[in-house]
């Protein structure tokens, strides 16, 4: 019996040029590193402010509708039915002083003084006479370049003025309360809102 020794597997078929340069060219491009990001894209984080900005802006004219009472601050009552609005720089006017949103702008003078010159010269920007205040002017401009940001972000005209809500004391004398609102208009706000007590019936 003769030994046919060991067999011999058929030779691979060799592959072709072509399938071979594609395969080489794939795993080249399955191995290559992701490039380096040497620069800060922030444009994200702008948008994501924005989005905060306003947010917060909402959040303080929603809870504007809701005025805690006390001896230094009362709202006058209204038979008015339309709904108080959400938007706009809060102007608080109590029987001691001026706040903006919850900052203490001045302290106000008695009610006397108040009739007669308003918030007191020593405040104006020209004398007893003026009716500019001038440190309440002064927040107002920061409050109207916040409110002109928020408006081009939004894709708003930013030339249009801005808004107000100006919760008063119901004894608030008049002459305070002109005064106040001169101080806006001067600022760049044209539309007020006042906010009052929604009365059950009218009083005859």
């Amino acid at each position: 019996m003769t030994d046919a020794g060991p067999q011999q597997s058929p030779p691979r078929p060799k592959a072709s040029v072509v399938k071979y340069k594609a395969a080489l060219r794939s795993e080249m491009r399955r191995k290559a590193e992701e490039p380096d990001i040497n620069f800060l894209n922030i444009t994200a984080m702008l948008d994501i402010m924005t989005i905060i900005l306003v947010f917060l802006l909402k959040t303080l004219g929603e809870s504007s509708a809701s005025i805690p009472q006390s001896d230094d601050l009362k709202l006058p009552n209204s038979v008015i039915r339309t709904q108080p609005s959400q938007e706009g720089v809060v102007v608080t006017i109590s029987k001691s002083q001026i706040l903006v949103d919850d900052d203490s702008i001045l302290k106000l003078p008695s009610r006397e003084s108040q009739i007669q010159s308003g918030v007191g010269a020593r405040h104006k920007r020209k004398g007893p006479n003026d009716l500019y205040i001038t440190p309440l002017g002064s927040r107002l401009q920061e409050a109207r370049k916040t409110d002109k940001a928020v408006r081009v972000a939004k894709g708003q005209p930013a030339e249009q003025p801005s808004e107000a809500i100006i919760i008063a004391d119901g004894t608030t004398p008049f002459r305070t309360l002109s005064e106040v609102l001169f101080t806006l208009g001067q600022s760049e706000f044209g539309k007020y809102h006042l906010m009052v007590i929604q009365a059950k019936t009218r009083q005859e």
